[in-house]
C-alpha cells in the first residue's frame, strides 16, 4: 500500500466507471437494456481461461461459447441482442475474446461482434493479441521486443493509474519460478505514431525495452471505429502473480465498474495451541518423541516441549498493532492449568495474554487437545483406527467432545476472556474425516455442535478445500502454512523440511519421490540459512498467492512458531511487505474473524448455486439497475461510488469502498432489489472514433510456453494450488 496518495486517484472512477448504457444513434428513442453478464469467446487457451476464472471467482455471471466446437452457437445478430418488452437489449455488457480478430477480418461473425460492439457500446478484452496496427501499436520490432518476460517488472503508467489500475502502487512483477522454463511471451510493442483518423492508443502497462530508453506496452486501451479494445499483448495463467495484479482492472476495465460479483484481498492468521506445548521435532531420530507417528523411536527419549513465553506473548502483541493485523488465537485452556501445576501455581504467559486480550480474536480449541474422531490405535505406524469385535469403528464419544468444547469456555469464563462459543477447531481438526485412517466423520460430533452452539468449524483446507455443513455448523477451511508445529528454531525447521522434501539419496524420507502432490528438493537445504534464503520466501509466496486469488479462507499456524526464534513472522512479514508494495492505499488487506470467513464462503457458495440454476437476471436501463434473485439469497455487486440501493423503497448508499469502487452484498427483498447509480456515471461515446487500420498477419497461434499452459509449482508442498 502507497504512502503517498496520487492526485490522479480523485479522478480515477470518473475515467474508469463511466457506465456502459448504449451509444445508439440520435434518433433512437427507447433507452435499452443492457443484461449484466459477460460473452466469453472461449479458445481454450491459458489467458481466457484466466480471465474466465476471475469472473467465476467474483461470482459475475458469464457466457461461454467454446470456439472449438463444430456445433457451437454461431455469433450473430440474434445471439447478441434482441428486443423485450418493445425496448432493445443487449443480452452481454462486455466481450472477451481470444485475440483481436478471433473469426478472421472480414468474416461475417467478426461483422456481427463488431456491429454489437458499436450500436450499445459494449467493450472488448483482448485477452492475448498480437502487437499490430489493427489494436493501434507497431509490430514488436524496431524499437520493440518479443520474447520471454520472466523476472521483468512492468509498470503502470499514469493513464493506467487514473483509471483501471488505480488500486495498484505502480509495479506490476513477472514471475520467474523455474529458470528452465519459459513461464510469460510477451510482445512490447511502441504505440503507432500516426493512427487511424480519431483512433487512440492508451498504455495503461508497460515495460522497458531492452537495449532502449523507450517502452513498450503490455495493456493498453484502443478505442476506435466507435469500438473499445482492451489489448493485452501477453500470455499467462490465472495463477500467476502478474496476471492476479491486473485482473481486478481487467474486469472494471471491461465492465466499465458496473458488474454483479466482487473482488476482494484477504489475509486471515489462525495460531494453534495457545497455552499448551507443542512437541519437538528430533534432529536426529528424524521423528518427534511424544508423537504417536515417531512410534517406538521415541521411546525413553525426554523431549524439549516448546511453549510460548510472556515476553513472546508482549512480541505478539506489538507486532499485530504494528503491523495492523490482528491475530486469531486457537487456544487450549488446559495447557494453562498444566503449567501451573508444573510451575508453583503460575502461568505468566496466560497472565500476559489475557491481560492484552483485546490485542488478538480467540477460538475455543477444546481444553486439553485430544483426538476426537476415532479412537486411534498407536500400536502401529501409522496409526489406525481402532474397532469393535465386530469389525465397526470405535469413535470418541459424545461425552467426551461436549466436555472438552464446554470445559474450554468454562476455563475462558474464568478468565474473563472473551470468546465466540459458536467457534470451533478441534485438535488437529479431529472429529472431521481424516485419510486414509478415517475416512467418514464421527457421527458424535454433529450432535455435539448442536448441543453447544457451534456454528462455525475449521477444517483443513489441504484436505478438504470446499465448505461444507456438519449439524449446524459450516466448515471454514483454513490454509496449512508449511511451518511445522514442532519447530520453534530455523535449523528445526531446516532438518524437517530436509527430510519431507529431500530424496532418498540425499538423506531426506523419500516421500516426495513417490508423491503426486509434491515434488522433491534439488538439493538439501542448509540447516543454518535455508529458512531465511528458501523456506521463508517461497512460503511467503504461497501465501500471497492466496491472498491475490480473492480467497477468504484463513492460514494457520502454531504457537510454537511464535516462540523462541519468532520463526513465522519473517514470512508474514515479507508477505507484508510484498503487499504493500503492489498495492494502492485504497485496497487494504480485509482480516476477517472466522465465522465471517464461513459467512463470505456461504454466500458465496449459495450465489454460484443460484447463478448455475439460471435463477439470477440483472440488467440496467439508463441509470437503473435491477437484480432479481432466490428469496433470501443475497447478491454481490460492485459499483460506482455514490449507487444507492433500493429495497422496499428506501434508498441506502451501497457496499462499502474498496480498490475505487464501492462492493458487497445486497439481500433482495421479495426477491428482488434495483441500485441507481450516480450521475456522473455517463455511457462511453464510441461514435466519435474512425475505422481502424486492419493487418494481414493473423492473431490467432501465437506462442504459449509449456510454462504457462501449466502452472510451474512455486517449489516443495505446493503443487495442488487450492
Amino acid at each position: 500500500m502507497g504512502r503517498m496518495t496520487r492526485p490522479a486517484a480523485a479522478c480515477a472512477a470518473a475515467i474508469l466507471l463511466t457506465a456502459f448504457a448504449p451509444a445508439l444513434t440520435a434518433s433512437a428513442a427507447v433507452t435499452p437494456r443492457i443484461d449484466l453478464r459477460v460473452l466469453v469467446l472461449d479458445d481454450h487457451g491459458p489467458a481466457t481461461a484466466a480471465v474466465t476464472a476471475e469472473l467465476d471467482g467474483s461470482g459475475t455471471p458469464y457466457t461461454a461459447v467454446d470456439l472449438t466446437a463444430s456445433g457451437r452457437s454461431r455469433i450473430d445478430a440474434a445471439f447478441l441482442s434482441d428486443t423485450v418488452d418493445g425496448r432493445p437489449r443487449a443480452k452481454y455488457q462486455a466481450v472477451v475474446v481470444p485475440n483481436d480478430s478471433p473469426f478472421g477480418d472480414g468474416s461475417a461473425e467478426m461483422a456481427a461482434l463488431t456491429a454489437y460492439e458499436k450500436k450499445f457500446g459494449i467493450r472488448q478484452v483482448d485477452a492475448y493479441t498480437y502487437a499490430r496496427p489493427a489494436v493501434g501499436l507497431n509490430p514488436p520490432q524496431n524499437p520493440g521486443y518479443a520474447g520471454s518476460l520472466d523476472g521483468r517488472t512492468a509498470k503502470v503508467t499514469p493513464s493506467g493509474t487514473a483509471g483501471p489500475f488505480g488500486y495498484l502502487d505502480g509495479t506490476v512483477p513477472f514471475e520467474d519460478n523455474d529458470p528452465g522454463v519459459t513461464e510469460s511471451y510477451g510482445y512490447l510493442a511502441v504505440p503507432l505514431e500516426r493512427q487511424a483518423e480519431g483512433a487512440t492508443y492508451t498504455s495503461y502497462v508497460d515495460a522497458a525495452l531492452p537495449g532502449s530508453s523507450a517502452r513498450g506496452s503490455l495493456v493498453g486501451e484502443y478505442a476506435h471505429d466507435g469500438r473499445r479494445e482492451l489489448v493485452v499483448t501477453f500470455v499467462y495463467n490465472q495463477y500467476q502473480s502478474q496476471f492476479r495484479l491486473l485482473a481486478r482492472g481487467i474486469v472494471e476495465w471491461l465492465t466499465q465498474g458496473i458488474h454483479l460479483g466482487a473482488d476482494r484481498n484477504y489475509l486471515a492468521v489462525h495460531v494453534d495451541d495457545v497455552f499448551a506445548a507443542d512437541d519437538r521435532w528430533d534432529t536426529e531420530l528424524n521423528c518427534t518423541p511424544g508423537d504417536i507417528d515417531c512410534g517406538t523411536a521415541g521411546n525413553g527419549v525426554e523431549n524439549d516441549p516448546i511453549r510460548m513465553t510472556a515476553a513472546d506473548a508482549s512480541y505478539a502483541k506489538e507486532w499485530s498493532t504494528s503491523h495492523g493485523l490482528t491475530l486469531d488465537l486457537a487456544f487450549n485452556g488446559g495447557g494453562s492449568e498444566a503449567y501451573k501445576d508444573e510451575n508453583g501455581g503460575s502461568d505468566p504467559l496466560a497472565q500476559r495474554l489475557v491481560a492484552d486480550q483485546g490485542s488478538f480474536r480467540w477460538i475455543n480449541h477444546t481444553y486439553n487437545h485430544p483426538f476426537l474422531g476415532c479412537v486411534q490405535d498407536t500400536t502401529v505406524v501409522p496409526w489406525k483406527c481402532a474397532t469393535t469385535l465386530l469389525g465397526t469403528t470405535r469413535y470418541v464419544g459424545l461425552t467426551d467432545i461436549t466436555g472438552q468444547i464446554g470445559d474450554n469456555l468454562t476455563w475462558a469464563g474464568r478468565q474473563n476472556l472473551a470468546v465466540d462459543k459458536t467457534e470451533l477447531v478441534t485438535g488437529e481438526h479431529s472429529g472431521l474425516k481424516t485419510l486414509p485412517q478415517q475416512p467418514n466423520d464421527n457421527p458424535n460430533l454433529s450432535t455435539a455442535l448442536t448441543l453447544t452452539g457451534v456454528t462455525s468449524l475449521g477444517s483443513d483446507a489441504s484436505r478438504e478445500a470446499d465448505q461444507r455443513t456438519l449439524g449446524p455448523a459450516t466448515t471454514v477451511p483454513r490454509h496449512p502454512m508449511n511451518i511445522f508445529y514442532n519447530a520453534g528454531r530455523a535449523a528445526e525447521q531446516a532438518d524437517e523440511y530436509n527430510w519431507i522434501y529431500a530424496k532418498k539419496a540425499d538423506g531426506g524420507s523419500g516421500v516426495c519421490e513417490t508423491s503426486s502432490a509434491t515434488t522433491c528438493l534439488e538439493a538439501p537445504l542448509d540447516t543454518a540459512t535455508g529458512y531465511a534464503s528458501y523456506i521463508a520466501p517461497l512460503e511467503s509466496k504461497i501465501a500471497l498467492g492466496h491472498v491475490l486469488a480473492n480467497d477468504p479462507r484463513p492460514h494457520y499456524v502454531h504457537q510454537s512458531n511464535l516462540a523462541e526464534e519468532r520463526i513465522v513472522y519473517p514470512v508474514l512479514e515479507k508477505t507484508l511487505g510484498a503487499y504493500e508494495g503492489l498495492f494502492a492505499d485504497n485496497t487494504p488487506l480485509v482480516n476477517l474473524r472466522m465465522k465471517d470467513t464461513g459467512e463470505e464462503l456461504r454466500k458465496r457458495a449459495a450465489w454460484d448455486d443460484a447463478l448455475a440454476a439460471g435463477r439470477v437476471t440483472a440488467y440496467r436501463v439508463g441509470d437503473t439497475i435491477t437484480v432479481t434473485a432466490p428469496s433470501g439469497t443475497q447478491a454481490p455487486a460492485t459499483l460506482p461510488a455514490g449507487t444507492q440501493a433500493t429495497q422496499t423503497g428506501n434508498a441506502t448508499a451501497f457496499g462499502g469502498a474498496y480498490a475505487g469502487l464501492r462492493s458487497g452484498w445486497a439481500t433482495p427483498t421479495l426477491g428482488r432489489i434495483t441500485f441507481t447509480l450516480p450521475g456522473d456515471a455517463v455511457p462511453d461515446d464510441p461514435s466519435a472514433a474512425a475505422p481502424a487500420l486492419r493487418a494481414a498477419k493473423p492473431a490467432d497461434r501465437l506462442p504459449v510456453p509449456a510454462g504457462v499452459r501449466d502452472p510451474v509449482p512455486y517449489g516443495p508442498g505446493d503443487t495442488s494450488r487450492d
